[in-house]
């Protein structure tokens, strides 16, 4: 894969305009130094969404969402590093000149391209139809006029209108000089073929008087269609869609998501429903974070589409007992796939668009906050009234729950929900949480090669759980890395090397990590913790400001401090980077640290950088003294490497009064103990003195 330089990595970083860049999703209004908007991730009212134009860097103090300019574009818009690096480069005319690809690497991009470039060239050919044609007009405006969509909701979705012609479309991609392979392979055109099989050399147009649903890829490019026939005609396909190819693949597609992804981050939770016209009815009817599944089960990919936006999923199940236990099976892949899911099932006979049109916008909205329950009770309800009083429909019922509460990642969840089918089916709990475990523990059970182990095995004791299998002489392997996608793999040749790929895999290379890392990290006290933090963060925020002539405060820092002063493990790996910087000649820089390949590392420099409140300029006005960092700042970083110091003198003195405690010590080891206490005691008391602080210590 072609990958994007480091030196134009980092231009177009520096190039940025991160208020310019965020400006473009919200309204910002300065406060102080810093600017400050209601947060574009998650509803509120008071603006707790700061951005801060010095260091490049942007933070909401009430999601938590932070890091720099690239990571803002990939967090508001779903997209991966890379993408959102050319984004900034388009949007500051910085041509990405990628490494050479092969011959075949570059045919295989033009092949792709090509195929984008004459879908776009149908979409606009069919939505031109459906407004300024007189059989477009009459008939697909017609239509979409009658079920209720205006003017505004075609134009966003981009909806159009095939003329009922066999060549149309045909004629008019090869006037504008289109090759018709690439009408072929996108599936615009149809070969006829002969009773062998063999091509007869005609060609004709794939979509013939129907209306047509673009579909877009999470980039808002068009790589397929769908289409509605209005003719009534029993033995023609209602809908008909692009078949797959090269830049569509239906299991990696939502219809809708292009223009939804913004309101499902905002409000936390995205609508999935079936059909083009359910999603266009209801964003129509301001529910705009609905997308479709466009009547195919949901896959993987799908699921995953929809985390990077929201954990959270409502499914608007249709009226229809048989479409409800189809879509069943779908849901528990929702489940697997980690997100929380609910349900709203509308009145027989009703899918969400015809619902909508029925009662209106205000109770639409209503109903569905109102009716919506989560997925585990909805469908236990709905087996166990089916099942009614037949015992082996009861017992394969209960199964099936189970079956669904085993795809819950979180145990805590799958407890209360064995909990709930206890009470609905009236059965023992115990008795439900053994026949759990047999399941669990079945080989039909076992998740797929590489897939997290979520599931959870329950002890013998009603409502107890643990978080695992109990511990056997056979333990399971661990899960295997999961393959890089497209994405992460130019986002690992970005940054080079092992330890970028080890970062994407869930560790990093050289460093402590996972479970280790953190119970060694939460065995260390609070205000080490802080003190370590104060330091980094001036060496973070002040490294080339001068302390004293030609000593700037990251020399001063690190001539004060050891090679590696720090316990918390982050907080250790975050030094040695800005040390490893030094070493090469270079300041370390927040708003290149800030677009660290890891997500730890950026959220540090992010909170670092970043701060709630500032010092009213009153303050200065009425001449009242507040000490700044920015103007003393040799007096913050004494004040921050005493502080530090003093903290591991107290930890020492600590350690030294627990050794004193140990039975068997004789009168040599007890006095050699003693001596050692004192010492520190002193050194302690100077400490404090220095700092002006007295610290009453229990001996």
């Amino acid at each position: 894969m072609a990958r994007i330089p480091k030196e134009l990595v980092d231009h177009i970083i520096q190039t940025a305009d991160i208020v310019e860049v965020v400006g473009d999703f919200v309204q910002l209004k300065r406060k102080g130094q810093n600017l400050w908007a209601p947060c574009p991730f998650h509803n509120e009212k008071s603006p707790s969404f700061s951005v801060n134009p010095a260091k490049s860097l942007y933070k909401c103090f009430g999601c938590g969402k932070a890091g720099g300019v690239v990571q803002f574009v990939m967090d508001v818009e779903g997209t991966s590093y890379v993408e959102a690096l050319k984004y900034l480069a388009k949007k500051y005319a910085i041509e990405i000149q990628e490494e050479e690809k092969t011959p075949q690497q570059q045919l295989e991009q033009n092949e792709r391209d090509s195929q984008f470039i004459v879908s776009d060239f149908a979409k606009n050919h069919f939505h031109r139809l459906l407004l300024n044609s007189e059989e477009g007009m009459s008939i697909g405006y017609g239509y979409l006029k009658e079920r209720g969509l205006n003017l505004n909701t075609i134009q966003t979705f981009e909806l159009g209108y095939s003329l009922d012609s066999w060549d149309d479309l045909m004629k008019a991609a090869e006037t504008a000089g289109f090759d018709k392979k690439y009408l072929e392979k996108t599936g615009l055109t149809v070969i006829r073929t002969d009773d062998q099989g063999k091509d007869t050399g005609r060609r004709y147009d794939r979509f013939r008087g129907r209306v047509m649903f673009p579909i877009h890829n999470i980039s808002g490019r068009v790589v397929g269609f769908g289409a509605r026939t209005l003719k009534r005609d029993d033995k023609m396909a209602k809908y008909l869609n692009s078949p797959e190819s090269e830049i569509y693949h239906k299991s990696d597609v939502l219809y809708g998501l292009f223009q939804a992804r913004q309101a499902i981050r905002t409000q936390e939770v995205c609508y999935l429903v079936e059909g083009y016209l359910d999603v266009l009815s209801l964003y129509q009817g301001g529910i705009k974070n609905v997308v479709a599944s466009s009547g195919t089960s949901l896959t993987e990919g799908q699921i995953r589409l929809i985390k990077r936006y929201s954990d959270n999923v409502t499914v608007l199940y249709d009226g229809d007992a048989a479409g409800i236990k189809a879509s069943l099976r779908g849901t528990d892949l929702l489940l697997e796939g980690g997100l929380n899911v609910r349900v709203v099932l509308f009145p027989d006979g009703d899918d969400p668009d015809s619902y909508i049109r029925k009662v209106g916008d205000q109770r639409f909205t209503e109903y569905i906050e109102t009716k919506s329950q989560d997925f585990i009770t909805f469908k236990t309800t709905l087996v166990a009234r089916e099942a009614s009083n037949d015992p082996v429909k009861k017992a394969e019922a209960i199964r099936d729950v189970l079956h669904s509460i085993a795809k819950v990642p979180d145990a805590i969840k799958r407890q209360v929900f064995l909990q709930q089918t206890s009470g609905i089916f009236g059965i023992d709990e115990q008795v439900l949480i053994t026949e759990y475990n047999k399941l669990v523990k079945s080989p039909g059970a076992q998740p797929k090669p590489g897939a997290p182990d979520n599931r959870g095995n329950y002890g013998n004791g009603a409502g107890s759980a643990n978080s695992g299998f109990p511990p056997s002489s056979n333990p399971r392997p661990a899960p295997a890395p999961r393959p890089m996608t497209d994405e992460e793999e130019a986002e690992m040749l970005m940054y080079g090397g092992a330890e970028a790929a080890a970062a994407i895999q869930g560790a990093s290379a050289g460093f402590p990590s996972g479970p280790a890392q953190r119970e060694e990290e939460e065995d260390l006290p609070d205000m080490l913790k802080v003190c370590e933090r104060e330091v980094l963060r001036l060496l973070v925020l002040y490294a080339p400001r001068e302390v004293e002539e030609e000593i700037s405060v990251a020399a001063y820092l690190l001539g004060q401090l050891e090679e590696a002063p720090f316990k918390t493990p982050l907080f250790a790996e975050m030094w040695e980077i800005c040390r490893q910087e030094l070493l090469a000649g270079r300041f370390p820089d927040a708003r290149l640290l800030a677009q660290n390949e890891r997500e730890d590392i950026r959220q540090l420099i992010t909170d670092l950088a970043t701060e709630r409140y500032e010092i009213s300029p009153n303050w200065r006005t009425k001449e009242i003294y507040v000490f700044n960092e920015v103007d003393l700042p040799k007096l913050a970083c004494d004040n921050a490497v005493l502080r530090l110091n003093k903290v591991h003198v107290q930890r020492e003195l600590d350690r030294a009064m627990d050794r004193l405690r140990l039975p068997g010590l004789d009168d040599v080891e007890m006095f050699e103990i003693l001596g050692t206490i004192k010492n520190l005691k002193q050194l302690d008391n100077q400490l404090a003195g220095m700092l002006g602080t007295v610290i009453p210590r229990g001996t």
